[in-house]
C-alpha cells in the first residue's frame, strides 16, 4: 500500500519512506502560532522542546519562525532569521543529528538555515510564491516539502481537481530549477485556504494524492478542522489529530507533522502493525 522513497537530505544522508510512518515534530520559535505560540521562541526552550521530541520519537523537526494562522503579523526576513539560526546552530552545536526542516517561504532564511545545518525545505507556499526558492533548493541540493496554499483558486471548483493543478505547476518550477524529482514531498495543505468540507475531502482522497508519485505529508496537528467537528480548543484536539493521522497512513500518507510526539508516534505504529503485521518477537 505504502510506496517507497529514498529522499536524499541536503547534508547527503537520506530519508527513507515507506510503511514506517514518518513523525515530524513541530518546533514553532515564534511568539503568534495558533498552538504554542511564545512557549519556544528562546533558544534554550527551543532547544529542550527539540530535545524531548526527539525522544518522544520525532524522526524530523520542522523550525518556523513565522506563524501562517489567519491574521498573523508578517515578519521580516531579518526578524524570521533572527528567530531560526540561532535555534539550528545551537541544535547542531549540541550534536542533534536528527534531521531539521526549515518551516519558510524566503528563500534567504531558507538558505541560511541550510547553511546553518538543516536539510528540508518546507514551503507553505509550494515554490510558487517566490522563484527564487527553487532555485535555492537546487544549489543545495536540499530536498522541498511543498505545500498547497490557493488563495485565489477558484472555490466553486471541486477541491481535489485544484490541488492536482497546482501540483502540476509545483512540480515543473522544480524541474525548471533543477530539482530532481527525489527530492520532491507533497503536503495538501489543510486548513490554508480550505473550507471544512474541503479539509475533509481532502483527507478522504489521501490515496488519490499518493498516486501522484510523491511522498506526502499530513499536517492537521490541533487545526480547527478538528476543532470545528468537536468543539474543542487547541490543546484538547489530540484524539482527533491522531484520528487524521491514522486515516491518513491507511491511505498511503507517509510523513505526519504534529505537535504531541509520543501520542501520535505510539498511534501510527499500532496502525502500521495493523497493515503490515508487528515486529518480530524476540526470544
Amino acid at each position: 500500500m505504502h510506496k517507497l522513497y529514498d529522499i536524499p537530505l541536503a547534508d547527503g544522508r537520506s530519508l527513507a519512506l515507506g510503511r514506517i510512518p514518518v513523525v515530524m515534530g513541530i518546533l514553532n520559535v515564534t511568539p503568534d502560532s495558533f498552538s504554542d505560540g511564545g512557549a519556544f521562541n528562546l533558544v534554550d526552550t527551543a532547544v529542550a522542546h527539540a530535545r524531548q521530541m526527539i525522544g518522544d520519537g520525532a524522526d524530523i523537526i520542522d523550525i518556523g519562525g513565522e506563524s501562517t494562522r489567519p491574521g498573523a503579523e508578517p515578519v521580516s526576513t531579518q526578524q524570521e532569521l533572527d528567530r531560526v539560526i540561532p535555534v539550528i546552530e545551537a541544535l547542531i552545536g549540541a550534536g542533534v543529528s536528527t534531521p531539521l526542516s526549515i518551516d519558510s517561504y524566503k528563500p534567504l532564511v531558507a538558505d541560511q538555515a541550510i547553511q546553518s545545518g538543516a536539510s528540508i525545505i518546507n514551503d507553505v507556499h509550494g515554490l510558487r510564491r517566490a522563484p527564487e526558492m527553487a532555485e535555492i533548493a537546487a544549489l543545495h541540493n536540499a530536498p522541498v516539502i511543498a505545500m498547497h496554499w490557493d488563495i485565489e483558486r477558484d472555490q466553486s471548483k471541486p477541491i481535489m481537481g485544484e490541488i492536482e493543478r497546482y501540483f502540476t505547476q509545483t512540480i515543473a518550477a522544480a524541474k525548471a530549477a533543477g530539482i530532481s524529482r527525489e527530492k520532491l514531498i507533497l503536503d495538501p495543505g489543510f486548513g490554508f485556504g480550505k473550507s471544512l468540507s474541503d479539509n475533509y475531502a481532502v483527507l478522504n482522497a489521501t490515496t488519490m494524492l499518493t498516486n501522484l508519485g510523491f511522498p506526502l505529508l499530513i499536517g492537521t496537528s490541533r487545526k480547527s478542522m478538528i476543532g470545528k467537528v468537536l468543539d474543542t480548543s487547541t490543546d484538547e484536539r489530540l484524539s482527533g489529530t491522531i484520528a487524521t493521522n491514522v486515516l491518513a497512513y491507511s491511505r498511503g500518507a507517509h510523513i505526519f507533522r504534529v505537535h504531541d510526539v509520543r501520542a501520535n508516534r505510539d498511534a501510527l505504529r499500532v496502525a502500521a502493525a495493523t497493515l503490515y503485521g508487528p515486529p518480530q518477537e524476540t526470544r
